[in-house]
């Protein structure tokens, strides 16, 4: 796998090329359900967690230190029928930041509208090609999600092969009148709209930005941070075009969920000039948390 390449000792070369691409922690959290019968939550659970990490999603083969670290916290608000589901979901994913222990959120996002069918002990059915199920459907949607927004810090738009794959799984889902496929009906922060966003023309800049933002400055902070922090600066002013041209774009909304609190820590040293820099574009692009940037101009 060509992302660590040159991150990797050659002590741990002899790795078998075997792993699939995902270490998927999923919690399933049903509070709100009352029920006698508990099983089918931890089955849940465990079926959506094998579901997610034991499938092979790309052609690349994946070193077990190169899987991807994700999470998805599953609410289960309404039980309606036996097997029956309605639900949120909080999805995040995380890359290593070279020479550190350290690990950067890429990918952050609530979807609200989740319904599915979950029958205990049943496999979870899925094919990129036709749609089989709600459930596998959304699963696969942030699979493929995951994995391009973790290529995307790894190489310049490296991720459009896998935004194209969730597009089509948008494309493959109109058929099931379930709420979150559609562009209409519905909230602009849906699963379609994150996923029009990182297939959309407008949002490159946006996408390249991760790139330069990990690639060629979290990556190499460590030998050189101011020069890092003028990096992400210049990323910043990009993803500041991107919100002036669509202000309500939920890939905005997504980025500075994943990124707000680590901006403000990186830039709470370094060069006065950078910080206030960075603090007037975050500030307006992100207003609402002005609080949480506050410590880039102290000091």
């Amino acid at each position: 796998m060509h992302k660590y390449a040159s991150f990797i000792l050659l002590l741990i070369s002899w790795c078998p090329l075997v792993a699939q691409e995902l270490n998927c922690n999923v919690t399933i959290n049903s509070t709100q359900i009352t029920t006698s019968d508990r099983g089918i939550f931890r089955d849940m659970e465990t079926g959506i967690e094998q579901f997610m990490n034991s499938r092979k999603w790309t052609n690349e083969a994946y070193k077990v230190h190169e899987k991807i670290n994700c999470n998805m916290l599953i609410t289960i608000t309404k039980m309606p029928a036996i097997g029956s589901f309605s639900a949120t979901v909080q999805i995040q994913a995380a890359r290593p930041v070279y020479n550190t222990n350290y690990s950067s959120l890429i990918f952050n996002f609530a979807d609200r509208d989740w319904e599915f069918e979950y029958i205990e002990s049943l496999p979870l059915e899925y094919n990129d090609n036709t749609y089989t199920s709600n459930l596998t459907s959304m699963l696969a949607l942030y699979a493929y999600l995951i994995l391009g927004v973790d290529a995307d810090t790894f190489s310049e738009l490296g991720g459009t092969p896998y935004f194209q794959r969730a597009l089509t799984v948008v494309n493959n889902a109109q058929q099931s009148n379930r709420p979150g496929w559609q562009s209409i009906g519905g909230s602009n922060r849906s699963r379609y709209w994150i996923v029009e966003n990182y297939n959309n023309p407008q949002m490159v800049d946006l996408r390249k930005s991760a790139y330069t933002y990990h690639r060629l400055a979290l990556d190499t902070f460590d030998q050189d941070p101011d020069k890092s922090r003028k990096i992400i600066l210049d990323g910043l002013k990009e993803v500041k075009k991107v919100r002036d041209i669509n202000p309500n774009a939920i890939l905005l909304v997504s980025f500075l969920d994943a990124k707000g609190k680590e901006l403000a820590n990186i830039f709470s040293s370094g060069n006065i000039q950078i910080r206030r820099e960075a603090y007037d574009i975050v500030t307006t692009i992100d207003p609402s948390n002005r609080s949480t940037y506050e410590k880039m101009i102290q000091n």
